[in-house]
Formats: C-alpha cells, structure tokens, sequence
C-alpha cells in the first residue's frame, strides 16, 4: 500500500485549504480560506476509499 497523504494535501491547497492545527493524536485540521469549511485529514492515508471520503467532506470531485 503507498501512502497518499502527500498528494491529498496538494489537491486540497490547491483548491483552496491550509493547514489549521493539529487534532489529537496524529490527525491535522484543514480549513478552506473561504468558506471556513474544515475536513480532517490522517496522519497516513494508505486507502484510496479514505482519500476519496476527504475528498467528498472538502467538497472536492473524488480521485479515480
């Protein structure tokens, strides 16, 4: 399994969210400049299913 959480942070500053703080434990908070929506992103995002549920809460079109 490879780890997305590299290029699931890319999609999400680019379309507009930045890092807010961190969560508990290993989770960051990312909130939209905005809107002021915020979706939690893990620490280690090994499943595609994951991603695309960030993606989904973000508001953002679900990677393939």
């Amino acid at each position: 399994m490879t780890d997305d959480t590299p290029d699931l942070k890319k999609l999400l500053h680019a379309s507009g969210y930045r890092f807010f703080r961190m969560g508990r434990g290993d989770p960051e908070i990312w909130q939209h400049a905005e809107t002021g929506r915020k979706v939690v992103v893990d620490g280690s995002v090994k499943s595609r299913h994951t991603a695309n549920g960030v993606l989904k809460q973000a508001g953002l079109p679900m990677a393939s």
